[in-house]
């Protein structure tokens, strides 16, 4: 018994010495912390203007991808600062100006920089919520992440659920899952995973009932790429008997999606990293366009030629 009291306290202390320095080279891999980790943080987008010719800035979130990144200011902050001054431009000069502190890379660890959710997951929205603007040129729609999570890398170019919360905080208050296309890994250069197929849900709205378009089907393609888009005519069809036929006619016209975008967005980077940005631009209109055409002629119910054109291909314009 004597001897079996200090062999079983040497053992204990051999367990927590070994805990000990194990702990210390796998805590960054630890799950918990991964999901920690992985967490919205503020990302400002410059909207426009309102009604009432005041700059508007929305905190769009972002799901940030590193352990121990700097936060960026909160909306409430953000908006204090700006409105001291009368312009956005005088906004931007004196942010230029200020004396840049030490940058983050030189304060912060190694273990700062590791990734949050592994080389296999990718930090993730769990949802988001589409907020309605009323701005001086219409309404705008502006999407906004309302959490994170790892998701696993898909080797596939698949559909993925994407659920879209409409007049959040109302009566009107629907959850639809508008779909998306998965980030594959492995792709070829200049191809992405994106959506070929669409179908519609019905959104009930105070004054009327909205169409929202959902993704159906993703396939890799370049990113300015042609899809399916077909429309239907009447047509007359004149046979060898004399016989006069009416007929639906399907046309696949095609439509042009993707985008083209160069350049940088950000309007203001962080004194102390630069690789945070705090305002970004909106995000530029779409430069892909048809660059092929054929033509399908037929003779409609009035028996009046009709010819319509359909795209072939798409490309991004100069």
């Amino acid at each position: 018994m004597d001897i079996q009291q200090p062999f079983l306290l040497f053992l204990c202390v051999l367990h927590l010495t070994l805990m000990g320095v194990l702990s210390k080279h796998i805590d960054h891999r630890n799950l918990f912390t991964q999901r920690v980790c992985c967490k919205r943080q503020s990302h400002f987008v410059y909207i426009g203007q309102d009604i009432l010719g005041s700059h508007i800035s929305v905190d769009v979130g972002m799901c940030r991808s590193h352990c121990g990144a700097p936060t960026t200011p909160s909306y409430e902050a953000g908006k204090q600062q700006y409105s001291k001054y009368s312009s956005m431009l005088d906004f931007l000069k004196s942010k230029k100006t200020r004396t840049r502190g030490p940058t983050a890379s030189q304060s912060a660890g190694p273990l700062n920089h590791l990734p949050s959710c592994g080389v296999t997951q990718v930090c993730e929205p769990t949802g988001m919520r589409v907020d309605r603007l009323l701005l001086f040129e219409g309404p705008r729609e502006v999407e906004v992440i309302e959490d994170c999570h790892c998701e696993i890398k898909l080797a596939q170019c698949i559909r993925v659920p994407g659920l879209r919360t409409y007049f959040s905080e109302t009566p009107y208050e629907t959850v639809i899952d508008v779909g998306g296309c998965s980030q594959s890994k492995g792709s070829p250069d200049g191809f992405s995973c994106v959506p070929t197929k669409f179908e519609s849900a019905l959104v009930e709205t105070p004054n009327e009932v909205d169409l929202i378009q959902t993704v159906a089907a993703c396939e890799l393609k370049e990113s300015c790429y042609r899809v399916r888009y077909v429309e239907y005519y009447y047509e007359t069809v004149h046979h060898a008997e004399g016989i006069k036929e009416e007929k639906l006619k399907e046309v696949d016209v095609g439509r042009c999606l993707g985008s083209c975008t160069t350049g940088n967005r950000c309007l203001l980077r962080s004194p102390s990293d630069p690789e945070i940005c705090h305002l970004w631009s909106e995000r530029q209109s779409s430069s892909c366009v048809p660059q092929g055409y054929e033509s399908h002629s037929f003779v409609n119910q009035y028996g009046q030629i009709r010819t319509i054109l359909s795209i072939t291909s798409c490309h991004c314009r100069n």
